[in-house]
């Protein structure tokens, strides 16, 4: 291979790495062994890791461990849909091709908008290609976030606005909500839109009766972000009057599974379809009059329109789009409905029991749905790791994204919890 590439040597090949940071000598390998022995080896480094499935888990912050029916894993791992790649040929597809026009259905109805897409890669791209389209829209370039959105999905947009050369402005929070006051400063002439998460980082559901207002009063959009299973409970984005719609599809059907891969929703107003990113799938008929499915409107994608296209997405989450639209199916309407009241009772029965300990308070006072931020007196990490030991996953330490927030930590209470499981946790908080 040197020689017919030209190099004299390894050394020469890798010249232009600097010489400190190369390996001199020789690699301590071990001599090899079976596959017995390998496996075995790497069945106890598995054993060592202990998942969701193994404690009781009340973590959140964007990952929820909701409960999957099992015909979830039945129908989605049949080999008909365990694609590595979007399936084009309408002729070859339609099982599949209806699945996302089901999906695309369903998502508008829990949403209450007009149209969605099928799909986006997960929760935080498809805010920031939610923000991209709003400037293809307004042709403005001045982006106003709420602070009381998902750190991560900040950054993202944060890391997408830098490329596009946009202006982002981050609105304070006040006491876990937006700070309406603030607010009104912010927005003005030159905001293509204001971006909202409902219910927030820290499970507040945020007014949207009045924020959405105070976009459209300066011609700005409004993007509410949200968790669609909190739309079985509270009112719809899209009822607010909201301009787009997007959120996590993870509470749909699919595993925590290490944080990924997860699901991007998105939905909008017809009046914008065609500046929607991503796949829309479409109903048609064929020569017989016969009705069928094609996948239509990705004229706007970069492998087509190239530096015209609205959007860099050019695929989607096919799989786990249908794996939602399989639970959506399976649960329904009702079932959606039953799932987020039993997150918003249990939750609220775990902050009541949690504010009852000494050195333990509900740090904020805003509604919320399934989530809630708990400030204690004692070391949080401690704390975590002391519930850890009774086999629990007590929350999400929030000092690692806000140095304020050290003395807090976010707990997630969905449907899978017991009330012996959310006593458990409390008893385990109790120890301090």
């Amino acid at each position: 291979m040197l020689d017919t590439i030209g190099a004299p040597s390894i050394d020469s090949l890798f010249s232009t790495v600097p010489g400190r940071f190369r390996f001199k000598g020789e690699l301590n390998i071990p001599r090899g062994i079976s596959e017995l022995e390998l496996l075995n080896d790497l069945d106890a480094l598995a054993r060592r890791n202990r998942h969701c499935g193994d404690l009781v888990c009340f973590l959140g912050g964007g990952a929820y461990d909701h409960f999957v029916p099992t015909l979830v894993d039945g129908l989605a791992g049949q080999t008909e849909f365990l694609t590595a790649y979007t399936p084009y040929q309408a002729e070859a597809s339609q099982g599949i091709l209806q699945l996302f026009y089901e999906f695309q259905t369903m998502i508008c109805q829990l949403t209450g908008m007009e149209v969605a897409n099928a799909s986006l890669y997960e929760g935080a791209s498809a805010a920031a290609e939610a923000m991209l389209m709003a400037v293809t829209i307004t042709g403005r370039r001045r982006i106003v976030v709420a602070g009381s959105a998902h750190p991560d999905t900040r950054r993202v947009l944060r890391t997408y606005a830098g490329q596009q050369d946009l202006e982002i402005v981050e609105v304070p929070v006040a006491e876990g909500v937006i700070d309406e006051d603030r607010l009104r400063t912010l927005v003005n002439d030159a905001t293509a839109a204001l971006i909202i998460q409902s219910p927030n980082f820290f499970g507040c559901v945020e007014r949207l009766d009045r924020l959405v207002p105070l976009a459209r009063e300066c011609g700005a959009l409004a993007v509410v972000s949200t968790d669609p299973i909190a739309c079985g409970l509270l009112k719809p984005p899209g009822a607010f009057d909201a301009d787009i719609v997007v959120g996590e599809g993870q509470p749909l059907g699919i595993p925590m599974q290490y944080g990924g891969p997860y699901l991007g929703l998105l939905a909008t107003r017809e009046k914008f379809l065609r500046k929607m990113p991503g796949r829309v799938v479409g109903a048609t008929q064929d020569a017989q009059g016969r009705r069928g499915y094609c996948l239509t409107l990705q004229t706007r994608e970069q492998h087509i329109k190239r530096e015209r296209a609205t959007s860099n997405i050019c695929t989607n989450q096919g799989l786990l789009a249908i794996r939602a639209s399989i639970y959506m199916a399976a649960v329904g309407k009702q079932g959606i409905h039953e799932i987020a009241s039993q997150c918003f009772q249990k939750a609220h029965y775990a902050a009541k029991e949690i504010g009852k300990l000494k050195g333990y308070s509900v740090r904020f006072a805003a509604p919320f749905f399934k989530e809630f931020v708990v400030r204690t007196t004692g070391d949080v990490n401690d704390i975590l790791a002391r519930c850890r030991q009774h086999g629990i996953l007590g929350g999400v330490e929030l000092g690692r994204f806000d140095s304020a927030l050290k003395d807090c930590f976010l707990v997630a209470v969905t449907e899978k919890r017991t009330k012996e499981e959310i006593d458990a946790l409390v008893d385990a908080l109790d120890q301090g």
